[in-house]
This record gives C-alpha cells, sequence and structure tokens, in this order.
C-alpha cells in the first residue's frame, strides 16, 4: 500500500478531531470579557488537547516521512493510535465541564497514556515491516521524551485523585516537552 493513503486518511481524521473540538466550544451569553471567566476551563482544556493533537500530527508526519513500507501490521497500529486520538475531544470536553475534577482528570490522562502506546506500538510496526537498519529506528534512538511520558501520564493519573491541578499541571509539561522541535528524523531522512 501506498504511503501517502495512510498520511492522507490520518491527516482527515485529525482534522476532524480538531473540528469535533472547537464545535464544542460554546460562545457565551453576554456581551463583555467578563462572559469568558467561566468558559475558561474549557478554554484551556482546549487549547492544551489543540495543542497534544498538533503534536501528534507533527510527529506521525516526520514518522511516515522516514517509512517507506505501509503493512497491515502498520495500518492496525495507525488505526490504534487514530482510536485513541479521537477519544481526546470527548476527555477534553468532559475536564473542561467539570473543571478539572478528579475522574475526567485521570481519564484525560488515561487516554493520554494510551494514545503514547499507540504511537509506540505504531512506531515499532514500522521498524518491524522494514528492518532494524531502517532510517526511523536510527532516528528515534534511544527516545527518552518517547519513555519519560507514559511514566509521566502514570503519575498525572495518580495525582488526578489526589489533586487534579497537579495532574494537569504534568500533562502541560510533557506537551511542553514536545514543543521543543525534535530534529532526529529530520537529520536522518537528510543524510540519506
Amino acid at each position: 500500500m501506498n504511503k501517502g493513503r495512510l498520511e492522507a486518511f490520518s491527516d482527515g481524521v485529525i482534522a476532524v478531531i480538531i473540528t469535533i473540538m472547537v464545535l464544542d466550544l460554546k460562545a457565551p451569553h453576554g456581551e463583555d470579557f467578563a462572559a469568558l471567566r467561566p468558559l475558561i476551563p474549557t478554554l484551556l482544556m482546549y487549547v492544551l488537547s489543540f495543542v497534544y493533537v498538533g503534536i501528534y500530527w507533527n510527529n506521525h508526519h516526520h514518522m511516515f516521512h522516514a517509512a517507506n513500507k505501509v503493512t497491515g501490521g502498520v495500518l492496525w497500529a495507525n488505526l490504534h493510535l487514530l482510536f485513541w486520538l479521537s477519544l481526546i475531544p470527548f476527555t477534553t470536553g468532559w475536564m473542561g465541564e467539570n473543571h478539572f475534577t478528579a475522574a475526567p482528570a485521570a481519564l484525560y490522562g488515561f487516554v493520554l497514556l494510551m494514545a503514547s502506546i499507540a504511537y509506540w506500538i505504531l512506531q515499532h510496526s514500522i521498524i518491524a515491516a522494514e528492518g532494524p537498519e531502517c532510517a526511523l529506528n536510527e532516528a528515534i534512538g534511544r527516545d527518552w521524551k518517547g519513555k519519560a511520558s507514559p511514566t509521566l501520564y502514570l503519575l498525572a493519573i495518580l495525582c488526578a485523585w489526589w489533586q487534579p491541578v497537579v495532574s494537569e499541571t504534568i500533562y502541560a509539561l510533557v506537551a511542553l516537552m514536545w514543543l521543543i522541535p525534535d530534529r532526529r528524523i529530520e537529520r536522518v531522512v537528510a543524510k540519506e
């Protein structure tokens, strides 16, 4: 299968995810900025989730730039990732609606944890299809961010039951960690 078709499908799903999140934002009833105050938790969750979806989209793009083969296993691993990403609008809405309470904060973290695991599975499905000498395997190297993220998500899920704002802070810190440009794949692909 042509990887372009998989990328186009994934781009479409991610665009729909972002669209659903923005359509979930409701305009305030009021004509001044004070009317926005009750919506601040929802807006903050939208921004955080938009950043997360953007991070996944960017990394997905880079990963498939380094890939050459798409197998059935890669297709299913990609769908697995898209499934978990598709739950982000739901958990975003629940968190924003309930002002960062324990259960929504924990579920949000669980979805992020599962998306990170699904991304790891997708990476390794591509590497399995292409062999250990492939550009992607060389590029990811030790992948400290990929290993730290699930650990931090687990910590945040536990913190959600004790202090949900701490879990939210951890989610934001992980997003910031991934916003720092990672040029590993670009360097490896440029060498080839």
